[in-house]
Formats: structure tokens, sequence, C-alpha cells
């Protein structure tokens, strides 16, 4: 069963893109995966060794001009999964999604006609709540939310949760919470500690087990256009990378049992 996934927060700087290049790679070893670039930052394409300046198409072509995703997807010979890619473009989608019927089914309705041909569609999203943004959770299944446990992170994490009910309520029905994951985590910092506490506290069950640590591999891998997985597959980043899918893997292999039983 494909299941698409959003990774979303609207702080920037937070391992989102990170995360998306880097659980892709390690879920393609084993699956078909796709990851969506809907930043115009275009930074997941240029992480996967796609160059996001010599793009003929773009994601921004499928939204805005209809153009059929299969028509603009390129695989990823560094990271092992296909890519729709973003760049600078995207700045003007959101000024002209506007201007459409049902803008913010645009993505999902691209993304339907080919789901079934992935296991897991990743959705990069931009650091803001915007219609791109909004396209990406309609179009989605499930949030990821990837962040930093630091001071002002749980404020920036209640606005998305709002966020996401409010679509949840209007818009996307089906919408869920698929994980919080603490991303450049420094153990040694007791803020850190204290504030996944409080995340495992106040959010029970939601929180992955899994955590990202702080690493230079990760850090550096993206320079070289591939995910850390094959940049450095015994660093800590990737081991932590690899036991993350693992997880969601789990997760979901639970929840096919689960509606087998029902």
């Amino acid at each position: 069963m494909s299941k698409v996934i959003a990774l979303a927060n609207q702080k920037g700087g937070v391992g989102k893109t990170t995360t998306c290049i880097n659980l892709a790679a390690s879920l393609a070893t084993q699956k078909k995966v796709l990851i969506v670039d809907m930043d115009p930052q275009g930074n997941a394409t240029m992480a996967s060794g796609i160059s996001k300046f010599d793009l003929k198409k773009s994601i921004y072509d499928v939204i805005i001009e209809g153009i059929p995703a299969k028509d603009v997807i390129i695989h990823s010979d560094s990271g092992g999964y296909d890519v729709l890619p973003g760049n600078s473009d995207l700045t003007a989608a959101g000024v002209r999604l506007m201007n459409f019927f049902a803008r913010e089914n645009r993505l999902k309705n691209a993304l339907d006609v080919i789901r079934e041909n992935y296991d897991f569609i990743f959705i990069d999203c931009p650091p803001a709540l915007n219609l791109l943004t909004v396209n990406a959770l309609c179009a989605a299944d499930s949030v990821i939310v990837p962040m930093q446990c630091e001071y002002f992170a749980m404020e920036g994490l209640t606005d998305l949760m709002d966020t996401v009910r409010q679509i949840k309520d209007n818009l996307n029905p089906k919408l869920r919470i698929e994980g919080i994951l603490r991303t450049m985590f420094d153990k040694r910092a007791k803020l850190a500690s204290d504030v996944s506490d409080n995340l495992k506290e106040n959010f029970k069950g939601s929180v992955y087990r899994t955590i990202i640590p702080r690493n230079v591999r990760l850090a550096e891998s993206p320079s070289y256009g591939k995910p850390v997985y094959y940049y450095d597959k015994s660093s800590l980043g990737a081991r932590a990378y690899l036991a993350l899918a693992g997880e969601i893997l789990q997760i979901q292999d639970d929840e096919e049992s689960q509606q087998l039983e029902q």
C-alpha cells in the first residue's frame, strides 16, 4: 500500500530536507521511493545529485502547467530513488496558485495518478505555512515533523499542529501526524534532554524512538550530491536514518496487521 508523507516544519534549519533525502535513501534499499521537492530552495533536488539550475521541467510545471508528473520525474543515481525536482520557479507558484479553482489539490491530483507506482512518496515542504505547504498537506496521508530540541521548538510545533488540525477538519480528513523526529540532537546539552522529555510527555505515541544526532558526515554529504548512506555508510548519521527507516517500516507493518484483523 502506497503512503504519501509530507515533511513539514515552518521553522527553517531543523533537518527537514536532510531527513527527506536520507530517509528516502534508506528506504530505497528495499522499497520504491519518490521525493517531491516543493521547496523553492531546491535543496532536496541538489542533495540528490540533480542540478536545480539545469532542469527542463520541474514540479512547478506539474502543479501550474498541468504536465503529467511521470514526464518530469528524474531518477537519482546517487540516492536510489526518483525525484520530482524543484527550484526557484516555485516562488512564483504560490502567487499563480491563487488563480486556480481547487488550488489546494493541485499536487494531490498530480500524485494520485502515479502514487501506486511507489511504496513511499516523501514531500519536502518549504519552511513556511503557505499554499505550497497546504498543497503538500492536502496530498499527504501523514506528516513527519523534524525538530530540534531547543527553546523555541515547542512553540513552532504547536503552530504546525494547529495547521494540520485545520487542514484535517476542512480539506484532508485522513491527514494525521506520522511522527515527531528529534534531529541534530546533542546529548551533552541539558536543554536538549529537557525538551526531548517534554515532547515524549506531551505527544505520547507520536515521538519516534530514533534520534538523529549532530553528525559531520550528515552535514557534508549534500555538498557531494548524495545521501549520507552513500557518502559514509558507517557514520552515526547513516546508521540513525537506517534505524528510522526500520522503525517506519515496523509501524507500517503493525498498521496493516491491525487493518487485516478488523
